[in-house]
């Protein structure tokens, strides 16, 4: 696969040329204009102080590559960023030692103040939550529904906490009123699993269980790319709202609702009772609603860039390939093959082989 990235603005005064007849494709410019770069980084302010900066606004950094085609080979274009990349020469040793630092002192204060009965609130948010009514579906909506309101509603207003408190301070607010409400929902799920009426019985089919393992696994290989910006999850690195392109992207551009619904059915069909039902129920209607409203805050952050990343891409998976709006490129799988991905594969086998552990941790808490 040829990969390269093209820069190009309205300031340069060599080899001026004529606007592209299509908009993202730009003109292949001489050689003396051009230049491949692996990385770039765009300054926000002009480099001349006579230049209007408003002629930076519509500056677009976009990636070339080499795509298969029945008539030979096309160019194309994209202006999201690469998905899951990891480049070991790009890390730091101190950045991962202030991550290793943050993860213990937020597990620490996450067991004391919320898990630990003795200590904590968890026990105490759930028994407040049960007591609205005496039916596990209704507690286990309730908790989804308390968590999407908080998550997406934090979510939502991102661009302006950001502004009052800054990029860092935000991500330590969505992370520390998040984490211990997804905590107790999974929690009441693992207890509660078995509760409620069974619906169907389907555990005895042949072949099933293989079919449902596969398909959880498979689930969890979709997740949305900036999970794997660990740095930007526990800020040490500023938190950033990214715009991808690639990898998982090119099947779906809403890969955590795919994994989502996909890891539900699963779940369902294996267990067959209501409380289960009840929570796929919640968790899908909160990663569709998700669908939406990740759309909506992409578009005012990137505007006509996300609209061309929304018309190459599709909800549904694999849509957008099927009806060509979406070009592979040559060795398109190597996308996959990267750290992140291989890490899930080892984390998805060991939380499955950990499943008796998690259940006994979570019995003991009594939620």
């Amino acid at each position: 696969m040829a990969s390269s990235v093209l820069l190009s603005h309205p300031l340069s005064s060599q080899f001026h040329q004529p606007k592209p007849k299509f908009k993202f494709l730009p003109p292949i410019p001489p050689k003396a204009s051009s230049f491949r770069l692996k990385s770039v980084s765009l300054l926000r302010k002009p480099l001349n102080s006579r230049l209007d900066p408003r002629r930076f606004q519509n500056l677009v950094l976009t990636r070339v590559m080499k795509t298969e085609s029945d008539g030979g080979d096309e160019v194309s274009v994209t202006v999201g960023e690469d998905s899951a990349e990891f480049v070991l020469s790009k890390q730091k040793i101190s950045s991962w030692l202030y991550f290793t630092a943050i993860l213990g002192v937020v597990l620490y204060i996450l067991n004391v103040a919320w898990i630990d009965n003795s200590t904590g609130f968890g026990k105490v948010f759930i028994d407040a939550v049960s007591t609205v009514s005496d039916s596990p579906e209704v507690t286990m909506l309730l908790l989804i529904l308390i968590f999407a309101v908080v998550h997406s509603g934090l979510a939502s207003l991102r661009d302006t906490g950001e502004k009052l408190i800054g990029e860092r301070a935000f991500r330590v607010l969505f992370a520390g009123v998040s984490l211990p409400l997804a905590v107790s929902t999974v929690v009441y799920f693992i207890n509660h699993r078995y509760d409620g009426v069974q619906l169907w019985q389907l555990q005895g089919t042949p072949g099933l269980h293989e079919f449902l393992w596969f398909s959880n696994f498979v689930s969890f290989f979709f997740l949305y790319p900036s999970t794997f910006n660990l740095l930007e999850v526990a800020a040490v690195d500023k938190p950033k709202m990214h715009l991808w392109e690639t990898g998982i992207m090119r099947i779906t551009r809403h890969p955590q609702m795919v994994g989502q619904v996909i890891w539900c059915m699963a779940h369902t069909i294996w267990i067959g009772n209501s409380v289960t039902l009840a929570a796929s129920v919640g968790l899908i209607g909160h990663h569709l609603f998700g669908v939406w409203n990740g759309d909506r805050r992409l578009a005012v952050r990137y505007g006509e860039a996300f609209e061309d990343v929304k018309n190459r891409t599709s909800v549904i998976p694999f849509a957008a390939i099927i009806d060509g709006r979406q070009k592979l490129p040559e060795g398109y799988w190597k996308e996959f093959l990267r750290l992140p991905y291989l890490s899930i594969t080892g984390l998805t086998l060991g939380a499955y082989f950990a499943h008796p552990l998690m259940q006994a941790a979570s019995f003991r808490l009594h939620w």
